[in-house]
């Protein structure tokens, strides 16, 4: 019979899986894309785009955690599953990652207002890259005053998101 204090085992000195590691981001970047389709009924883009918001939050809570042609292939899901044009996230999401890390090069240090600025300048330019992807392949003629509720209401949730980032980066490295 199996003493009941040896069958708890101590997980220190243990480290987690690589899939945890390296899976648990790109998984949590794919399902905040996949939250666009959901089927809310809006007159303008109301929905912040949560894939963005999920990969900023990560390149800024771990930036050794990706390269910058990770954009390539969540930027294709994202676009897959936003409707936009193919390739218009690609780029954006990628052109965003290289700025971040021209930024990173010349800082000292950050802090988490420069965070939030960052991520705020690079959600305006995504979604106003989003708008001009839209209209020169047909799209119609979306107006930037319409898009403007949805740059400030992502802007404010990057606090949120980043912070159910670090709780899931915990739980991420925790072995």
């Amino acid at each position: 019979m199996i003493d009941r204090h040896l069958q708890h085992v101590s997980r220190l000195g243990h480290t987690p899986s690589r899939l945890r590691l390296a899976g648990t981001p790109i998984i949590t970047v794919l399902l905040g894309s996949m939250l666009t389709a959901l089927p809310l009924i809006a007159q303008s883009a109301a929905m912040p785009p949560f894939g963005l918001l999920v990969l900023l939050s990560w390149r800024l809570l771990r930036p050794e955690l990706w390269r910058a042609w990770i954009g390539l292939p969540l930027g294709l899901f994202d676009d897959m599953m936003s409707g936009q044009p193919i390739g218009s996230a690609m780029f954006l999401w990628t052109v965003t990652l290289i700025g971040i890390d021209l930024i990173e090069h010349r800082m000292i240090w950050r802090s988490y207002r420069q965070d939030w600025l960052i991520a705020g300048l690079a959600v305006i330019v995504c979604i106003i890259g989003g708008v001009f992807f839209a209209r020169i392949t047909g799209g119609g003629d979306v107006r930037l005053l319409l898009v403007a509720p949805q740059m400030l209401w992502t802007i404010l949730l990057f606090p949120f998101v980043v912070r159910q980032c670090a709780r899931i980066d915990r739980w991420r490295v925790m072995a």
